[in-house]
């Protein structure tokens, strides 16, 4: 593995960070350690197969872990469930040329459908390579991408609630129509 090599993959890795933890921060330290980990274990790296795959898996599990420890300190604390204070709950009103709060839409998604999603659509992964990175059969990756698809187009039809109360009307857009074929 050269430096190049994995320098090329670097904006892959942002944009999938980013999806995954919508935070800028989160996003590029998900990245750091996902390079960190990636040059740490080299060794593990098959010569010859697929980098990108490869860093893609690490960087999802890496993730998942971080998910996984969260929810166990969440149990260790003061937790509030979602689901009751939901209504409670407002996004940010949308900018006036952009109708669609994607962002919104994909957070709500539970992380194994939006990181398949994401995959697939985003970087163009293939089933196989996903199901590689996920760690799960290709049918559970079809499965996921489906119900991703299903949620994406059920949650765009509904209009975003502003603090206000106001909804704001959504619309379809040619380039994220591509997000729910």
């Amino acid at each position: 593995m050269s430096r190049q090599s994995l320098v090329e993959h670097i904006p892959g890795l942002r944009r999938y960070a980013r999806a995954l933890t919508s935070d800028p921060w989160a996003a590029d330290d998900l990245v750091q350690d996902t390079l960190e980990r990636a040059c740490s274990r080299w060794r593990l790296w098959l010569a010859g197969s697929d980098l990108r795959a490869w860093l893609f898996t690490v960087m999802h599990n890496l993730f998942i872990s971080e998910v996984r420890q969260l929810r166990r300190r969440a149990d260790w604390g003061n937790s509030v469930d979602l689901d009751a204070v939901a209504h409670e709950l407002h996004a940010p009103a949308a900018e006036p040329g952009n109708l669609i709060d994607l962002q919104r839409c994909l957070m709500q998604l539970p992380p194994n459908q939006r990181a398949v999603l994401l995959l697939i659509t985003l970087e163009e992964l293939s089933y196989d390579e996903v199901a590689k990175v996920t760690g799960v059969p290709v049918g559970t990756v079809m499965s996921r991408l489906s119900r991703a698809r299903e949620r994406m187009r059920s949650l765009m039809d509904t209009p975003a609630v502003t603090p206000d109360t106001q909804s704001a009307p959504v619309s379809h857009q040619a380039p994220l129509l591509r997000v729910l074929k």
